[in-house]
């Protein structure tokens, strides 16, 4: 059984890919500081899964711990997750995205070097592509001036991976840019955990649905879309899971140095109001939101071209946006019947 690192495995995204790595032979091994998730988490994954995932406690730019977990298991690969995420937080705190985000890859890239483990998927963002010129976008598409520092660590971070690779270095790599993470597993064990005010739709969606937001707030309905608010590509978090799965296993077939991206998306936009119906249609209630005018810096509309990570990768989605939005409200339904 392979074993493969998930930095910040008990995030949102890196949960739920430790299930997806079990389901598939793999077994996952878990780093995490739990600055941006519980540990609770890790009951979640031994409920999903049956057994417990070995998780070292720790920050992934402390190259000691690094050094620990890589000497004590032999990695066939990394997933690298652990990073700050918070746009709003990351124009107010620069410094603090670019050392950890940046200094993280750097650490276990070299770590990675010293152990000789090849294989990494590094978990990057549509945020490289700005406001399109064109859509659907294609892993093509150039990348634009980033609308925050967290947008700007994802270029950079690509930019070191294609850099190491070019040097001949014994790394294959791959970035996925994805778009709009939602869902959760539909056990209800694990999903989206947002610390505080949620910054994402749908938790906020969610939140409202069950009482703990007084309301939803419509950032603009006068876009150029079809009912005026804006569009994103939402995936469930199970088939975004899935494809970092897809994303190692290809890999393994790979000789280093190797380079490639690929977005994961559905390779549809929903609109905001498209989400509340179909939030409204599956929880069957009606949810409490105003229109407010547009946020600064929000892009007015995005969605993937998945045309190669289906050539290439053999992936595709599974689940529709009313499923997503069905295992969201239901995670959030678990969470309310939990003790505090």
């Amino acid at each position: 059984m392979e074993k493969i690192l998930i930095t910040g495995g008990a995030g949102y995204i890196g949960s739920h890919t430790a299930v997806a790595l079990v389901e598939s032979g793999y077994q996952p091994i878990i780093v995490d500081d739990f600055s941006n998730s519980e540990k609770n988490v890790l009951e979640g994954l031994k409920k999903i899964t049956g057994q417990s995932i070995p998780c070292y406690e720790g920050d992934c730019n402390d190259r000691s711990l690094l050094e620990k977990i890589f000497s004590e298991h032999a990695l066939a690969g990394v997933i690298h997750f652990a990073a700050y995420k918070a746009v709003g937080e990351s124009t107010e705190k620069p410094l603090k995205y670019y050392g950890n985000n940046i200094f993280s890859l750097l650490a276990l890239l070299e770590t990675m070097e010293k152990f000789g483990v090849e294989n990494l998927v590094f978990s990057s963002s549509c945020t490289v592509y700005g406001q399109p010129d064109e859509l659907p976008v294609k892993e093509s598409t150039p990348r634009k001036v980033a609308e925050s520092p967290y947008g700007n660590t994802k270029k950079i971070c690509e930019d070191i991976l294609v850099d190491q690779v070019r040097s001949q270095a014994k790394l294959a790599a791959i970035a996925l840019r994805y778009f709009n993470p939602i869902g959760a597993h539909p056990s209800s064990h694990i999903g989206e955990l947002p610390i505080g005010v949620p910054s994402n739709l749908v938790p906020f969606v969610t939140q409202t649905g069950v009482g703990i937001r007084k309301e939803l707030t419509v950032f603009g309905d006068d876009y150029n879309t079809p009912d005026g608010s804006c569009v994103r590509d939402y995936i469930h978090v199970m088939d975004l899971a899935e494809a970092h799965v897809k994303a190692i296993s290809y890999l393994r077939g790979k000789n280093a140095p190797f380079y490639d991206l690929f977005n994961v998306g559905t390779g549809t936009g929903n609109t905001v109001l498209e989400v509340i119906q179909a939030f409204e249609k599956v929880s069957e209630q009606p949810l409490n939101y105003k229109i407010g005018p547009r946020r600064p810096g929000d892009v007015e509309k995005v969605w993937a071209d998945t045309g190669k990570i289906t050539r290439e990768l053999d992936w595709h989605p599974h689940y529709t946006l009313e499923d997503s939005l069905r295992d969201s409200w239901n995670w959030q339904l678990a969470l309310s019947k939990k003790p505090a």
